[in-house]
């Protein structure tokens, strides 16, 4: 039996396999990390390369190694050296630099050597722990961590899926089948959305076919640096919030504070020069419905009755989905377990995550706990830092 499983192998369960092994001193042949992908970080390094991502929305101190520092000391050796860029404020690292120091840390650290490819199916209590099934055999452990994401479940608006259902060209940055290099850029392709993954996916595009690819947003932009104000990392608002003990008002708050559909002030300007110069058109509408033309391409018509837009090419980039994720199987534990949850359908966990004896939670099922930022590397950060403390025990 292993002492920990880490389900998920993204930022989180990357992080945390670090941390748990290199910390807090969990044998390294104690602790496996279960993902159904072949190599760590598999879709977050598709989905930033997807969406043209120059430089890291956080700051250069948010990185996958436990010294915040770490980053910068990186880009003085000779590995990090070509990749050596930050832009300002808070000196924000290029992606180049932090996925050559993710992938620094994956080999000399060999955290390549804890997974199990293999996806969970099913998870039960067994002897002093848990028995998790996977279409390979069953896994057992101690204590299981669900680092899991919501980079499985891309939003489909009522419009898109049905559009889709007639096999119109329609795609999502943020399918798993989808690869920006691969999308063919017709005369007139079409961007949806209204935040940052939209702004720089259309910028990509646009730089390949200048004039050809419209961005259409539901609303104005909104600037803000990062998707949730710094307080949230520390007591300046956790302090309050974690003092609240309706989760219907947690749930509200991280509503509140989460900047969604916002970009930070550099590719404000970056989307002003490219619209200024005609390489990009922007067209503020929210789509109502879409159907197919007769040339085979889409015609998009919005809420207000204003002129249709046409389309070759309709590219998806409308975030994530707000549902749990996890899917079925653990739907299928929360009832066998008694799992407790909020209203909203996450957990309701105590202060060192722990949402059952053994069973503990980061990022997204974490942040009822953790507050707005609990998605983010930040929010990895900080949910180490509490499971940290019980591997020690």
């Amino acid at each position: 039996m292993l002492e920990w499983l880490i389900i998920g192998g993204g930022i989180h369960g990357t992080y945390l396999s670090y941390v748990l092994t290199h910390v807090a001193g969990v044998p390294m042949s104690r602790l496996r990390v279960l993902d159904p992908h072949a190599t760590p970080l598999a879709l977050w390094e598709q989905f930033t390369t997807n969406v043209g991502m120059e430089f890291l929305r956080s700051p250069v101190v948010h990185n996958l190694d436990p010294d915040p520092q770490a980053l910068v000391k990186f880009a003085h050796t000779a590995a990090g050296l070509p990749h050596a860029r930050f832009t300002e404020p808070y000196r924000r690292p290029a992606l180049d630099l932090f996925r050559a120091h993710a992938q620094y840390l994956i080999e000399h650290q060999r955290l390549k050597e804890l997974r199990v490819q293999g996806r969970a199916r099913g998870l039960q209590p067994y002897a002093d722990g848990f028995r998790v099934e996977t279409a390979d055999g069953d896994l057992t452990a101690r204590r299981v961590l669900l680092a899991l994401g919501v980079t499985e479940q891309p939003y489909w608006p009522v419009w898109a899926q049905t559009l889709r259902a007639t096999g119109a060209p329609i795609t999502h940055i943020f399918d798993t089948a989808c690869r920006r290099s691969e999308v063919p850029i017709g005369q007139q392709t079409v961007v949806i959305g209204g935040g940052i993954s939209a702004a720089q996916t259309a910028l990509a595009l646009a730089h390949h076919a200048p004039g050809q690819v419209t961005l259409v947003m539901r609303h104005p932009l909104r600037v803000h640096q990062f998707d949730s104000d710094p307080g949230w990392l520390g007591p300046k608002y956790l302090r309050g919030y974690q003092r609240e003990s309706d989760y219907t008002q947690r749930r509200a708050c991280i509503q509140s504070a989460r900047h969604r559909g916002s970009v930070p002030p550099d590719v404000e300007q970056a989307l002003g020069a490219a619209i200024g110069s005609g390489m990009l058109r922007l067209r503020m509408a929210e789509v109502r419905s879409a159907t197919r033309n007769a040339a085979r391409g889409i015609t998009l018509c919005s809420a207000d009755g204003s002129e249709p837009i046409e389309a070759h090419l309709v590219v998806l980039a409308t975030g994530f989905a707000a549902t749990r994720p996890g899917g079925a199987w653990l739907d299928a534990a929360i009832a066998e377990l008694g799992l407790p949850c909020a209203a909203c359908g996450y957990p309701l966990v105590d202060e060192a995550l722990a949402w059952y004896p053994g069973l503990y939670v980061s990022g997204a099922l974490a942040e009822l706990e953790l507050g707005p930022a609990a998605r983010n590397i930040a929010g990895a950060r900080m949910a180490a830092e509490r499971i940290g403390k019980i591997a020690r025990l």
